[in-house]
This record gives C-alpha cells, sequence and structure tokens, in this order.
C-alpha cells in the first residue's frame, strides 16, 4: 500500500485473473477482509478496425492546425522581450551572475 493508497497487485495474480493496466477493479468488504474483484469488461467492436486510427489522426490535424494559428499570431506580435530589461536566455546564463551583483566589477 502507498502513501496515496494505491495497491500493487502482484503480476501472478495479475495475469491469471486477466488484469492489465487501466482494468477496472473494485473492492468489496468481505467480512473481516476486503475482497478484490475485476469488473468484466464488455469488448469494445468498431463497426471499422481503422476508426480507432482515424479519430487520433483527426486530433492530431486539428491540433497541428492549432499550432499553426498560434504561430500566426506570435509572428504579427510585437517582440515580447522588448522593454522588460532580460531575456529568456539571459535567465539560464550564469556566466555574468557575479558582474552583475558586484554591479558591473569584477
Amino acid at each position: 500500500m502507498t502513501s496515496k493508497l494505491q495497491v500493487t497487485i502482484p503480476k501472478s495474480i495479475a495475469d491469471t485473473y486477466g488484469i492489465v493496466p487501466g482494468s477496472e477493479i473494485i473492492f468489496e468488504s468481505a467480512g473481516d477482509g476486503i475482497r478484490v474483484q475485476r469488473v468484466r469488461e464488455d469488448p469494445v467492436e468498431y463497426e471499422c478496425k481503422n476508426a480507432e486510427i482515424e479519430f487520433k489522426l483527426r486530433l492530431f490535424d486539428e491540433a497541428t492546425e492549432r499550432q499553426k494559428a498560434r504561430a500566426e499570431l506570435q509572428r504579427d506580435r510585437p517582440d515580447a522581450t522588448s522593454g522588460r530589461g532580460w531575456t529568456r536566455e539571459e535567465l539560464y546564463d550564469r556566466s555574468n551572475l557575479s558582474e552583475k551583483s558586484n554591479g558591473g566589477a569584477a
């Protein structure tokens, strides 16, 4: 039992009862103990075997279009670093840190 109250099922038991990652299980009170049962899931049948692939491809295409639209907006936007006195790259460059803390004197 983990600190998040998660339980690890031994592999041999999981294999025996067909429990795989994502399987739904239930815990039932059984007197002085707890019974763990796998919920019997009905397999989902798609009319078309490619339905899942087609759905994922459509989601990917939609996300790509959103990304292109965001890139267009960024291109038209004035430089975000102007006026603030620093750039993102400077945040990661620690080589000149001692110069700035000493007022420019090394």
